[in-house]
């Protein structure tokens, strides 16, 4: 039998891998429409897949309280992300995807350490090398300075996703498929509002569909992965292995799209599977 704590790094590497396949579908998808018309139709995906599984599975309705922090995690996360696209659209690339990123680690982290205790030496040595992998991947060369008003959306996305994975943790244990659809639920709501308010509604195209919908099934296998690798072991390395996520969404568009990785990029995923095998010892 597989122990606890090999299972929660093999599934917290599933869903780095899918929520990166899921962001290059989703990056291909919103070169021809809207990138909100992407993320609201994953949330639909997510309504209609998580009670499936639930079904499927034979997953007992949890009590309500587990359902209340299915809410907070579809808050929390489409909040984030509405706060992440605003941080792109208003700064550097460079210096929002990274900061973000990194930011949603270190919370997870510090909240790990106070339930769960401290991390072993391999763990912990496993993490700065993790934190040092992301940022090499995902950030880009940026000319100019950095501006301290640049910071605030990148960190206000990276506390609201670092809560994201605090409130699945939180009802991990007990059921996922409800409490997830729970969270597609109010994500759906929020991310509707916004669009409405921001007059920013825009129907996709035919041709799009099939491509926003593999990039929503990706993603809801993330966090299905996500809430699996928290329920088998610490939310710290659950969090970390599946921040990996943009290690995978670089190399398949290295692969598929033929885009180059700069020698820094090179580094960050090495240092990245150096940090796996740590977690893992």
């Amino acid at each position: 039998m597989i122990p606890l704590e090999i299972l929660a790094i093999i599934f917290g590497l599933a869903a780095a891998i899918s929520w990166g396949a899921g962001d290059f579908s989703g990056g291909c998808a919103t070169k021809r429409t809207n990138v909100y018309s992407v993320v609201l139709v994953t949330q639909i995906i997510g309504i209609v897949a998580f009670p499936l599984l639930a079904v499927t599975f034979d997953e007992l309705f949890p009590p309500f309280i587990y359902l209340i922090w299915g809410a907070f995690a579809g808050f929390f996360g489409a909040a984030g992300l509405i706060a992440l696209y605003k941080g792109l659209a208003k700064s550097k690339m460079g210096i929002v995807a990274p900061m973000a990123a990194v930011v949603s680690v270190i919370i997870p982290v510090i909240y790990s350490a106070i339930t769960d205790g401290l991390p072993s030496t391999y763990q912990i040595l496993g993490f700065i090398l993790a934190f040092i992998g992301i940022w090499l991947i995902v950030s880009m060369n940026v000319d100019s300075k950095v501006n301290v008003k640049s910071l605030e959306y990148p960190i206000l996305a990276g506390l609201l996703f670092g809560l994201f994975f605090i409130s699945i943790d939180n009802f991990s244990e007990t059921a996922i498929y409800w409490p997830l659809t729970f969270s597609r639920i109010t994500a759906f709501i929020l991310i509707s509002v916004f669009l409405i308010s921001a007059k920013a509604v825009t129907k996709p195209t035919s041709d799009v569909i099939p491509i926003i919908i593999i990039a929503a099934i990706f993603n809801t296998g993330g966090v299905t992965f996500f809430a699996l690798a928290s329920e088998a072991g610490r939310l710290d390395v659950a969090t970390i292995l599946s921040s990996l996520s943009p290690a995978i969404t670089v190399l398949l568009a290295c692969i598929l799209l033929k885009e180059h990785l700069v020698s820094r990029q090179w580094i960050g995923v090495i240092a990245a599977l150096v940090a796996i095998i740590l977690m893992s010892l």
